[in-house]
């Protein structure tokens, strides 16, 4: 009798074991509810089904939704990723995600135009430019608009990393001191101002950044001027990596 009352105790321990492995597990949600065209349940070139597989296969759950934002859904997920909305979220929206995160949740934003994000991301302390950015370094196929980027801040989200690349990016910067640029152009990227599709006299000629994180309340955040770097064409091994090691510090609550 006393041989089996302690083997349910172990086993009663080890469920709990179990159990508490499977909650600590991150849970990512992809929003699909504002305009977003590039999907995590569809498997074409500019999709995101790759992205999701990666994180299964690390252990990540991976959902989506097409819900409006509210407290309840964010209060079940670990992290939130906002990539490529065509629309802004509402009022209401943004003070959920940002409740969310002050609570100690992850967001990631990836942008594909910039305006719709306006005010969430000066909500976060985030600015960006009237323009998408050009290189004349480490450029792709000849495309200014596609580059590698090199010039990398030390931190988690950027360990091991020499590079990754961008297909077309939005420039950003913080603009207090808990946002903080994680990665640049070279000195000498490039604004179209003049919109002649050419480096030219007028243009903005500078270091700009292409990625940003802060961290506020007990939560954190990422956004990235582009929404094409993690799709389904353009996953490459540098890539991964960086989608896998930035929702894993989105997800950590160390």
């Amino acid at each position: 009798m006393l041989f089996s009352a302690r083997t349910i105790f172990l086993s009663f321990v080890a469920v709990c074991y179990l159990a508490a492995y499977s909650v600590a597990a991150p849970i990512v949600l992809f929003d699909e509810s504002h305009g977003q065209q590039f999907l995590v349940g569809k498997s074409g070139p500019l999709d995101l089904s790759e992205l999701a597989a990666l994180y299964q296969a690390n252990d990540i759950s991976v959902t989506s939704r097409s819900d409006v934002l509210t407290k309840d859904l964010l209060a079940s997920i670990d992290v939130l990723i906002l990539s490529g909305p065509f629309l802004p979220l509402t009022g209401s929206e943004i003070e959920a995600v940002v409740d969310f995160i002050d609570a100690g949740g992850g967001l990631a934003i990836m942008l594909h135009i910039a305006p719709p994000m306006r005010d969430l991301l000066h909500r976060l302390d985030v600015d960006f430019t009237n323009g998408t950015l050009r290189e004349t370094s480490q450029v792709i196929e000849n495309n200014p608009l596609n580059f590698k980027v090199n010039v990398l801040a030390d931190h988690p989200i950027t360990t091991g990393l020499e590079s990754f690349s961008i297909y077309g990016a939005w420039a950003l910067r913080g603009t207090a001191p808990h946002t903080r640029v994680l990665a640049e152009t070279s000195q000498h990227g490039w604004v179209d101002l003049n919109r002649d599709n050419q480096l030219s006299n007028g243009d903005a000629i500078q270091q700009f950044g292409v990625m940003v994180a802060g961290e506020t309340g007990q939560g954190r955040y990422v956004v990235i001027g582009d929404d094409a770097i993690f799709q389904n064409r353009f996953l490459d091994e540098a890539n991964r990596q960086l989608a896998l090691q930035l929702v894993n510090w989105l997800a950590s609550k160390q």
